[in-house]
């Protein structure tokens, strides 16, 4: 927990992009007229979760009016609401909304991480501002015990693929990114796709509920049995 509860802290300060600790004082300087009461947290938002997690998400970046606003993962915006959701289902959470981060959300055997924990203009990093991310979950990987990787979205995906083949945990051809692809990283570490849970998914219906809990259910499987 020491160890967590450091690199969170160091996360939170991280000062590396000044692009987007600008986009987020910004955002939290002029906010959202339906959150024109709130105090926006505007920081690099922390990893969240269980310490001891074999199931780690790893998303794109915080929502500018989410976690940008409530200071955690996935917190405050329509994508959380379907996280969360899917989540509390699968057991990996205690209850299946979060709304801020004393609403009392715990999860069980899970943590979430981003490949950019500053909420980027347009939802969209550069390449350079990732590689800067690139050391947060070098350092969140050597805390967990994680065995399943659950990557929201393709940026998420190529992320986790870029540290497993730095690690040397796989080598060859990159593994093509799909809703359910999964892949195996070798020593009894496995990784899952899944499209993310965006408005621009779940309102077109790319993304229905139980294409979503059945990614869950999957890993599930997998950290049940260790095998695909």
């Amino acid at each position: 927990m020491t160890r967590w509860n450091r690199l969170n802290d160091r996360i939170v300060g991280c000062d590396l992009c000044p692009r987007l600790r600008e986009h987020c004082r910004e955002t939290a300087r002029v906010k959202r007229k339906a959150y024109s009461d709130w105090d926006y947290w505007g920081q690099p938002v922390p990893n969240f979760g269980d310490p001891k997690a074999r199931l780690l998400i790893v998303g794109l970046a915080p929502a500018a009016h989410g976690a940008n606003r409530t200071g955690r993962m996935f917190t405050g915006d329509r994508s959380g609401d379907w996280l969360y959701r899917a989540l509390h289902k699968a057991g990996f959470a205690n209850q299946p909304e979060a709304t801020s981060c004393d609403d009392g959300l715990q999860l069980i055997d899970c943590a979430i991480t981003a490949a950019c924990h500053c909420a980027p203009p347009g939802n969209k990093p550069t390449r350079e501002e990732i590689r800067h991310c690139a050391q947060w979950l070098d350092e969140t990987v050597a805390i967990l015990p994680a065995r399943v990787f659950l990557a929201l979205g393709q940026i998420g995906w190529r992320t986790v693929i870029d540290y497993a083949r730095q690690s040397q945990w796989c080598t060859g051809p990159i593994p093509k990114f799909g809703h359910g692809a999964q892949f195996d990283l070798g020593q009894n570490r496995w990784l899952l796709g899944s499209y993310h849970p965006s408005q621009q998914n779940t309102f077109t219906g790319r993304l229905t509920e139980p294409m979503f809990d059945e990614i869950f259910q999957a890993a599930r499987s997998l950290l049940d049995s260790g095998e695909s």
